[in-house]
């Protein structure tokens, strides 16, 4: 069923998690060392809180004693998937805070991202109520948050005509939660 070993949630009544899908090791190191660039550049840090990856579900609050119902739902939806092919192509941004490694907006990435968010509102009733107001942009962050706007104005010419190019297939549906202080692979489900 699983990738990896899950962390079971600790302690309070609920738990913060998200769902994403994680680049390989090679897209992981380059995407963590430009986030550690803009720690030391523009004293932003915040993206360096979770590993490198593409947000198909925002962060929601999950209760402790029923994780496994989302555990085992997690598992019962990706079986239905083939793996989803990813293609980075320079950078983008959300003025005036965040800039990202631009995601193509593939057919199959954009059918994952709107299935999952269906599936997850109708089995576990987990909604993000700014999706309503705004469409699924895929991307991956490498600051955000903590740049000030300053800081955006400055970084902004140096990342906007930069070429970056990534092609690759993501196998697993990743959920990610919350340790206090940053976001952790909490479990990898396989795609067929």
């Amino acid at each position: 069923m699983s990738v990896s070993q899950p962390k079971q949630p600790q302690s309070s009544q609920k738990a913060r998690f998200f769902i994403a899908l994680l680049p390989p090791p090679d897209v992981q190191t380059y995407a963590t060392e430009l986030k550690a660039y803009f720690r030391d550049r523009y004293d932003s840090k915040a993206a360096l809180r979770s590993p490198p990856h593409i947000t198909l579900q925002a962060p929601f609050e999950w209760l402790n004693a029923d994780y496994g119902r989302l555990q085992s739902a997690l598992a019962n939806f990706t079986p239905k998937y083939a793996s989803v092919p990813i293609h980075l192509s320079g950078f983008g941004a959300f003025p005036p805070r965040v800039i990202y490694l631009a995601v193509e907006s593939t057919p199959e990435l954009m059918a994952l991202q709107l299935d999952l968010s269906h599936y997850l509102a109708e089995t576990l009733e987990i909604v993000d109520p700014r999706s309503r107001n705004r469409s699924f942009r895929p991307h991956l962050t490498i600051a955000f948050r903590d740049l000030k706007a300053t800081a955006f104005r400055q970084a902004w010419p140096e990342f906007e005509s930069r070429e970056v190019q990534f092609t690759f297939s993501v196998q697993n549906l990743t959920l990610l939660m919350h340790t206090g202080q940053c976001w952790e692979v909490n479990m990898q489900f396989p795609m067929t």
